[in-house]
């Protein structure tokens, strides 16, 4: 392993991580205050959105013919970068609006593809949660970096979010180059284009469900902060940068936690804390008053932003059970497509049951999925070390 591509994966990770916090903390503000879409429209905006995710594996399938994982980092960036300066400086309709969601999900959903794997590769054997934990923790503090210029520049000159994207195209070109330096992988075997076992069957089901958790949470637990409460973007960037503080340290050491306890037991208590949040924001106006509510919501959302981090244990668990380290790149593609078949259109389900019968149904709906993947986390089995 080189310590220079170490560090310049750990930098671009960085880099990766300041676009992306501008993008979550900034985009429902950007939706309701520029383009004034509703809980429909918005969640309608998600089957577009998440189109890319959907088709995956094949758009890495046919990038692997070409280009190694480094490579396609770097190109997922260049995407991100063009998503960005579009939906700043030339979405002035809803119809361009999609065009450039679209390239920048394209992006977003490669770099997802090939981090982990990338981040494999750089770690030693027995240690890889500790390693992704460390990439988790740097895209935080990148993250930081991204959502305070978020707040600062928001609280002073208001809410200009063509400044906000053309800073995040620009922190994603930055991790471009970053990406297209590292030489790490360049002596293996290329990953396979697809691959679809029933043996990775369980990591399938982990990935659908984790695609259900992060559509109605990404979308909708902003947007009662946002709709319901009227949170502004600055308090909504100061959220994440919260949440983001607590990844530096955080993710790190769930990583290690992960090495230590097993993928089985962090899935598991991850769904039941998961849980928690959904009742937190189907009942928590319910049961508290006044400020007491708004805080509650905020602690959900801070909670369930670090709870994501262990999304690494589906790596990790993939890598355990792999037959082959050639499987593991397309088979996280093929997961994230399976999770995206499902999120692409939960998103409009909800949209409707919110309209229909209040936002409360919605969380309660997630909170019935949370139980059914913690029993489906208590099936993992992995082989014991040597």
């Amino acid at each position: 392993m080189s310590r220079t591509d170490l560090k310049r994966a750990l930098l671009a990770t960085l880099f990766f991580g300041a676009a992306s916090g501008i993008f979550v903390a900034t985009l429902n503000n950007y939706l309701a205050e520029v383009h004034q879409l509703d809980a429909v429209a918005r969640g309608w905006l998600e089957l577009p959105r998440e189109l890319p995710g959907f088709l995956i594996m094949f758009i890495t399938g046919a990038m692997l013919t070409v280009f190694r994982e480094t490579q396609m980092a770097a190109v997922a960036m260049l995407l991100t970068a063009v998503g960005a300066l579009g939906l700043g400086y030339l979405a002035p309709t809803h119809a361009a609006l999609v065009i450039f969601i679209i390239i920048w999900s394209a992006g977003d959903h490669i770099i997802f593809a090939v981090e982990g794997p990338i981040g494999l590769k750089l770690a030693a054997d027995g240690k890889e949660g500790r390693r992704l934990g460390q990439f988790g923790g740097a895209r935080n503090l990148g993250t930081i970096l991204g959502v305070g210029s978020v707040f600062i520049l928001a609280r002073t000159f208001g809410d200009r979010f063509s400044l906000f994207y053309l800073i995040a195209a620009g922190c994603a070109l930055i991790a471009g180059v970053l990406y297209a330096r590292l030489r790490v992988g360049r002596g293996d075997a290329r990953s396979r284009r697809l691959v679809f076992k029933k043996k990775y069957g369980l990591f399938y089901a982990i990935s659908a469900l984790f695609g259900v958790r992060k559509q109605i949470f990404l979308v909708f637990g902003a947007w009662v902060l946002v709709e319901i409460h009227g949170v502004p973007v600055s308090t909504m960037a100061l959220l994440y940068f919260i949440a983001a503080t607590l990844g530096v340290i955080m993710r790190p050491l769930l990583g290690e936690v992960i090495d230590w306890l097993g993928e089985r037991t962090v899935l598991a208590v991850d769904e039941f804390l998961l849980l928690g949040v959904c009742l937190t924001y189907a009942f928590a106006g319910d049961l508290l008053s006044g400020r007491a509510v708004l805080f509650a919501l905020y602690a959900a959302y801070i909670l369930d932003i670090t709870l994501f981090a262990l999304r690494i244990a589906r790596t990790t668990y993939l890598k355990k059970i792999a037959d082959d380290p050639a499987d593991i790149t397309p088979t996280i593609s093929m997961g994230i497509t399976i999770d995206h078949a499902v999120a692409m259109t939960l998103p409009i389900l909800s949209g409707y049951i919110w309209e229909a019968y209040g936002f409360q149904w919605v969380f309660i709906l997630a909170g019935t999925f949370a139980v059914i993947g913690f029993f489906v986390c208590l099936q993992i089995r992995t082989p014991e070390r040597p």
